[in-house]
């Protein structure tokens, strides 16, 4: 039950962000946050479209995740952007990025980018400079889960997402990662702490 109630909010938008990216087979695609909630997924889902799949994190537990989905694993604390679009993608860039960090993070993953690459995100609320997106051409996708259901639009469409995830979990394609700690309706206040301190690994579930 934790893990059919940690899939929808995050496995309806990795769904929606690397199919409106149009991941397929052969792509270089990273993802930055690979080990949060969103994340986690989007590296999954990305290999299993075939895709050439990296990641970034920090500290062991998130690059030990990361590597355990058979992506490469990149420390942002310690390596540089041009070093590891060269050692990735031979200093082309990233054919998709998918940005669950989003914010002033959304600079990095421009610099990420290949030339007239897709650019992801889930966090869109800020001001940015895109200029560096205008000089490589890039398409930036916002995906905002919640618009079907705020508008009463095409939610069939999230209905249809939930059952091919379905199918993918029990091939054993695709597992929802738990965070390790645990929480209950008397600690929202400590389970909404744990997601904003940017240590959880997974998805953070209350339990009821």
């Amino acid at each position: 039950m934790r893990e059919a109630a940690a899939l929808p909010l995050v496995g309806i938008t990795a769904w929606e962000g690397l199919h409106r990216a149009g991941v397929a087979t052969g792509q270089k695609v990273l993802v930055q946050g690979g080990a949060g909630g969103v994340g986690h997924l989007a590296v999954q889902l990305a290999h299993h479209l075939g895709a050439e799949v990296s990641a970034t994190g920090t500290g062991d537990s998130q690059l030990s995740v990361i590597e355990g989905y058979d992506a490469r694993p990149i420390d942002f604390a310690v390596e540089k952007i041009e070093d590891y679009v060269a050692a990735h993608t031979g200093g082309a860039g990233f054919d998709a990025v998918f940005d669950t960090v989003g914010g002033a993070n959304l600079t990095n993953s421009f610099a990420a980018a290949a030339l007239n690459a897709h650019v992801v995100t889930t966090v869109a609320l800020s001001e940015i400079d895109l200029s560096p997106a205008h000089f490589k051409g890039l398409s930036l996708h916002i995906v905002f889960m919640l618009l079907p259901m705020l508008h009463d639009v095409r939610r069939e469409v999230h209905g249809e997402i939930l059952a091919n995830l379905a199918k993918l979990i029990d091939a054993g394609a695709v597992k929802p990662l738990l965070d390790e700690q645990r929480f209950d309706l008397s600690q929202i206040g400590e389970a909404y702490a744990r997601l904003q301190s940017g240590q959880a690994i997974g998805k953070v579930v209350v339990e009821v």
